[in-house]
């Protein structure tokens, strides 16, 4: 008797393969663009002034950026390590709060801690105002109040938003660490602090450099705060030499030496991974045994647990609050509503279509898991490291030659002008948009691919389904809520990006972010409070979900 075997459409399979690299190559290439167009104009620029820079303001960016880049790198270390082993390893009251509840300010956007504790703590602000009716003092003559508008005040306005993403990595390293390593040290005669310098900070320290990292690239993207305080860091200096000398060519060369500082970053992250495959304990049967606290010492745990909780989410939020209140008649109008419908339905575009360009390179990864394939992807997640005024450049130099380009076609052929279609449009700040957060949804749907079972694809393909059918059908529905993880951090990252916004966005287009930066500048915060609020509100989100993942580590 004849059985007819199943026939497999390996040649379709594989030629449908083929269109996956291919469509993650031009992707690739796309989001390239930015990086490759600051470095050619850095090179060949209309009107040379790099000597110029460097002779006269250069020095003084590169100085500033490293003071704060440094400040704001050990404060948030100190935070944030102590933090994560206070968690760690003593039990006291309140613990399951401060948990997650130390992740709150990272819901908080430098720029919105800066422009509220300026407004509170200003000579004519309400604490100022208060000590002086009290202690009866006319002037800032009688007393001493420090600057908050300084690199002192920079620094620990930005550490206080920036240091959970060092909290986060320590705290997940800590949990990792196998318990064995605990009992050892102790028949040593290794106390608890000893346990912490000699043993358990150096297993997690790739960890902390992956955090420091993150907060470095982020002082570095930073612009509200710096030019709220006028500190010329390198991100300042782009701005003006791009907006006030109008020389895009020098802000390009100048954008030039920040991904340089960016690289360097990028290496020190990547070494410190490569070093924590050998650090790290394979197997762990139970966690560290925690020490409880009582008494004094119970209630300075809790103290030094709430201090970053207080300043760096609790009281500008309540600050945010009372302003929204307030001047809730002068905030509630048709321009909040405008700004927040901009603000939602941007984020939300742009994080559609980061979700289908990171599923395109996640899923070519998993059908071609070759060097080549796997460099695309590592390529195209750069874009996250890259500061938004430098990415501002790289975004608007291409866009604006392929508007002029069209322009000058219709001209020539057809005698009409076709006007910047894509420079100065939406378009431009969703490229933007996407370039910078494609590394969040890549990561997270990549992760979540791995976790399929190859023999699904195997099962699709003997039944003669296409790899597009197969991930529409089979692999989305599995990988749904990692999807949606990452469509819905991307949403947030893009509801508080600052300086790509205020530089692409169209003429009379507003944001809530570039809404309050507007208003902030003016020394309006009352009067944009609420539209502040609404961009910390929504950032708990994310606040929310890193909780639960490191809950589950």
């Amino acid at each position: 008797m004849r059985t007819n075997s199943p026939t497999y459409p390996v040649k379709s399979f594989w030629r449908s393969e083929h269109y996956w690299k291919l469509s993650a190559f031009l992707t690739t290439s796309i989001i390239c663009l930015p990086v490759l167009a600051v470095l050619y104009l850095a090179a060949f620029p209309d009107d040379n002034i790099w000597v110029h820079l460097s002779e006269t303001v250069l020095p003084a960016y590169i100085k500033s950026t490293l003071i704060l880049m440094l400040g704001v790198g050990c404060l948030s270390t100190a935070l944030g390590i102590g933090a994560a082993w206070l968690i760690s390893h003593y039990s006291f009251p309140g613990k399951r709060f401060f948990t997650w509840a130390l992740l709150l300010p990272f819901a908080m956007p430098a720029y919105v801690i800066a422009y509220v504790y300026t407004d509170f703590l200003e000579y004519a602000g309400p604490l100022q105002s208060m000590l002086r009716e009290i202690f009866g003092w006319q002037s800032s003559r009688d007393y001493y109040f420090p600057e908050v508008r300084s690199m002192g005040g920079a620094i620990i306005l930005m550490s206080l938003t920036l240091y959970p993403y060092i909290y986060m990595l320590a705290r997940a390293a800590f949990l990792q660490q196998s318990v064995s390593l605990y009992y050892a040290a102790r028949s040593l005669g290794s106390n608890s602090f000893g346990f912490f310098f000699r043993v358990s900070l150096p297993i997690a320290r790739p960890a902390i450099v992956v955090g420091l990292s993150l907060v470095l690239m982020e002082t570095l993207n930073d612009f509200g705060t710096v030019d709220y305080f006028a500190i010329q860091t390198l991100t300042a200096g782009l701005y003006d030499t791009w907006l006030n000398m109008s020389n895009l060519g020098g802000a390009a060369q100048i954008a030039t030496v920040m991904m340089l500082a960016v690289v360097f970053l990028i290496m020190m992250e990547r070494k410190s991974r490569d070093q924590q495959q050998s650090f790290s304990s394979k197997t762990q049967s139970r966690p560290l045994p925690t020490q409880h606290l009582t008494g004094k010492k119970a209630f300075f745990a809790t103290l030094l647990a709430s201090t970053p909780i207080v300043f760096g989410f609790l009281i500008p939020v309540i600050i945010l609050s009372d302003y929204s209140i307030h001047y809730f008649d002068k905030s509630w109008n048709t321009q909040f509503f405008t700004y927040a419908f901009n603000s939602f339905s941007l984020s939300f575009s742009a994080a559609f279509i980061t979700l289908v360009i990171a599923c395109i390179l996640a899923y070519t990864k998993r059908l071609d898991n070759s060097k080549f394939t796997r460099s695309m992807t590592q390529v195209s997640s750069l874009g996250y490291a890259i500061p938004g005024a430098v990415l501002a450049i790289g975004v608007i130099i291409p866009l604006a030659g392929f508007d002029n380009w069209l322009d000058n076609i219709a001209r020539s052929h057809f005698g009409f002008s076709t006007g910047l279609l894509l420079s100065g449009s939406i378009a431009a700040l969703l490229f933007a948009y996407t370039v910078r957060f494609l590394a969040v949804a890549t990561g997270a749907i990549d992760s979540s691919l791995e976790k399929v079972t190859p023999s699904m694809d195997m099962a699709s393909r003997s039944l003669g389904k296409s790899s597009l059918t197969t991930l529409i059908r089979i692999h989305l529905p599995i990988i749904k809520p990692g999807a949606l993880t990452a469509m819905l951090v991307v949403f947030v990252d893009c509801m508080k990006e600052l300086p790509a916004t205020l530089i692409l966005r169209p003429f009379n287009f507003e944001t809530l972010a570039t809404h309050v930066y507007q208003f902030a500048s003016d020394e309006l915060i009352e009067q944009c409070a609420l539209s502040a609020l609404v961009i910390v509100i929504v950032g708990i989100i994310p606040v929310i979900l890193l909780s639960r993942s490191i809950n589950r580590t």
